[in-house]
């Protein structure tokens, strides 16, 4: 029997009707594979997956694959996005098979769980073939597979150790001069990005650049990051009728996006560009904050505050079927029809010609000049093309409207609904716009009153009303992080409260002391066949990278040696290892706060918020700001505080600057060494 329909998730209930006897991962149903000693199939994949719902229909809708996996298979399907621990265990054991990895993800696993076979998505008659021959084997030679899953399983261990050094390195340019050096090979100065296809974001590449660049006055560095950013707001990724990014571009250009769109990639790219327009004040950037921002509001905020996950990449298109991007792209006779007289200058700004076309007769819209030159071209006001750009979008959003629109995940994440939060905080500083507070407070209350339970433990998901599955180290690193940041533009010193108390849970459940880095894993949470510990980069910024630098910032704020000491040992771990700098860019990031570069900021006084408001709206990546309208007990603001006076104390190294009321003075100061503000 298929037994999805007892569960919450958006993409296990996609397969609720499959003829497969799909069940979910927990202790019930291992313990049934044991019993029975049946091979496990595990499935892996998410709703807003275009491959994975491809496999689907061509193989888990179908009656004759049905038959194979529940004739000889324990088959269990799992949302990677819910359970993120088990993805990454079995996406190592698929790289080592395979060399390489994505989804949909399918590993055939022992009875106890130990991989034997896997890959990614597998066409119906292969799918079969080796299904097939596998059952074949475990029943014929089972010593061979037995033989196998434990050198394979010899191998997963293996490379969840992490390297350690006892020499310590001392943290300088040096290191890092070197590593970009090797990084900037592999830059695209056409396009921005890497150079290759598929073309990914890797949001915290760009932040770390960017910081970089302004620290180090590298002026070819910010014109490379300047370029990306432009280029990826053009258009194709990121979507200029409504806002919003999709996951990535299957393309050089950043023009054709896999149609996707993910709250954790949004919230990660507002914050990203806020921080670029404190720097630039490009009023492209500022159109890129203020659509998606709009649209985060408009299509995953809920009554409650929390944000929904995603949008599929697939929708109805105008035969009734799914297909990839229907509801984005347009064909020419469609534009014709909207724009009518308009259509000759709409195509020379978005770019109806062979640039913008994709496949079967349909363009996907995309700029590759700034509307300034677009204007000088055609000789028109700048003004008059702005109106005009403005409204052509609003009357495409107004079609568009008409379409069937893609399938929404509306499960709360508990990381990603933290990451959404700090990019309403960041486009708070940049922009100062009260509405985009508003909602970062309402998601805050959220996640402590629906998400954080008595005991200090969060829930990685909710929905319907009820959270559910333990938290997992992305989601306390993450959270804590957007409380700080919050915290920071408050001045509410409960953020930095619940930030400590979830550090000291993270310490007491998470903390590995022989390996000195945090598992993925609570202890309180059963025991997968390898522990796993996220120390790269990616998309998302490993968990561990994360966690080293709330503790840095933590160490700071209550005067805390230890919290100093693990961030410390992590990054020292870290340093040597390092090959590939984009896969280490938040370990990078870190890196920058220990050098001499790094300040404080304590603002105490009636207009505390107010100067905190001016200075949050530079771009100042290596000031830690920290304040109080009243006298704090928080040990960094301790004493600082005088009556009818607001004093800003700026410190560096453990010394502070003799207090001054000279906002201006304070920001010219910081502003002294760096020829881009």
């Amino acid at each position: 029997m298929n037994e999805l329909n007892l569960e919450t998730s958006p993409y296990l209930l996609q397969h609720a009707n499959n003829p497969v006897h799909w069940k979910a991962w927990n202790e019930k149903t291992l313990a049934l594979a044991k019993k029975e000693n049946k091979l496990i199939l595990i499935s892996i994949g998410y709703s807003a997956c275009h491959w994975c719902h491809v496999m689907e229909h061509e193989s888990f809708e179908n009656e004759e694959v049905a038959s194979v996996m529940n004739a000889h298979f324990i088959n269990i399907k799992i949302d990677r996005e819910e359970r993120p621990d088990i993805d990454a265990v079995y996406m190592k054991a698929v790289q080592i098979m395979t060399g390489r990895g994505g989804w949909p993800m399918n590993v055939v696993a022992l009875p106890d769980g130990r991989p034997i076979w896997g890959g990614t998505y597998f066409r119906k008659n292969e799918w079969i073939n080796s299904l097939e021959k596998l059952q074949e084997i475990y029943i014929q030679n089972p010593e061979t597979i037995l033989d196998y899953a434990e050198k394979l399983h010899e191998g997963l261990q293996s490379i969840s150790i992490i390297p350690k050094t006892e020499t310590t390195t001392d943290f300088n340019f040096e290191i890092l001069e070197k590593l970009i050096e090797k990084w900037q090979k592999s830059f695209d100065w056409d396009f921005g990005g890497m150079a290759r296809a598929p073309k990914f974001m890797m949001p915290n590449n760009y932040e770390f650049l960017l910081r970089y660049g302004y620290q180090t006055n590298n002026q070819k560095l910010f014109e490379f990051v300047n370029l990306t950013l432009t280029k990826m707001a053009y258009g194709g990724l990121f979507d200029t009728v409504d806002g919003g990014f999709s996951r990535y571009s299957v393309d050089m250009k950043w023009h054709v996006p896999h149609f996707e769109k993910m709250l954790y990639d949004n919230g990660q790219l507002v914050s990203l560009y806020a921080n670029a327009y404190k720097l630039t004040k490009n009023n492209l950037y500022k159109e890129v904050i203020e659509k998606t921002l709009n649209f985060v509001e408009k299509e995953w905020l809920t009554t409650e505050g929390s944000f929904y996950s995603a949008l599929d990449a697939d929708s109805l298109n105008a035969e009734n079927h799914l297909e990839e991007g229907a509801f984005y792209v347009w064909t020419k006779p469609e534009l014709q029809a909207i724009l009518q007289e308009d259509f000759e200058l709409f195509s020379e700004v978005f770019n109806v010609n062979e640039f913008g076309f994709w496949e079967h007769e349909n363009y996907v819209l995309i700029q590759n000049q700034s509307l300034e030159q677009i204007a000088k071209q055609q000789n028109i006001a700048i003004e008059t093309l702005e109106q005009k750009k403005k409204s052509w979008e609003q009357k495409l959003y107004f079609e568009r409207e008409k379409r069937s629109k893609p399938r929404l995940d509306d499960k709360c994440l508990t990381s990603w609904n933290a990451i959404m939060l700090k990019g309403f905080v960041d486009a708070y500083k940049a922009l100062n716009d009260e509405k985009y507070l508003k909602i970062a407070l309402q998601n805050a209350n959220f996640i402590i009153k629906k998400l954080l339970n008595s005991d200090g433990n969060l829930f990685r998901t909710y929905k319907n009303g009820k959270a559910t599955i333990n938290g997992y180290l992305e989601d306390y690193v993450h959270v804590m992080e957007a409380f700080i940041s919050l915290y920071e533009v408050t001045f509410d010193e409960k953020w930095l409260h619940h930030t400590k108390d979830l550090a000291h849970h993270c310490l007491d459940y998470f903390y590995d002391e022989k390996e000195q880095f945090f598992r993925f894993t609570s202890r309180q949470d059963s025991d997968l066949i390898t522990p796993h510990f996220e120390i790269e980069d990616n998309v998302i910024p490993a968990a561990n990278s994360v966690m080293a630098s709330v503790l840095f910032k933590l160490s700071i704020h209550f005067e805390n040696p230890y919290f100093e000491k693990i961030s410390q040992q992590m990054l020292q771990h870290i340093i040597p290892t390092i090959d590939y700098p984009s896969a280490f860019s938040n370990w990078l990031n870190l890196l920058l706060n220990f050098s001499e570069e790094q300040k404080e900021i304590a603002i105490c006084g009636e207009k505390a918020i107010e100067f905190a408001t001016k200075i949050n709206q530079h771009y100042f990546p290596n000031i830690l700001v920290a304040g109080s309208k009243t006298e704090s007990s928080l040990p960094f603001l301790t004493n600082r505080f005088m009556e009818n006076e607001t004093l800003l104390h700026l410190c560096q190294n453990r010394a502070c600057q003799k207090p001054t009321d000279n906002l201006e003075e304070i920001i010219l100061d910081l502003k002294s060494n760096h020829k881009f503000l």
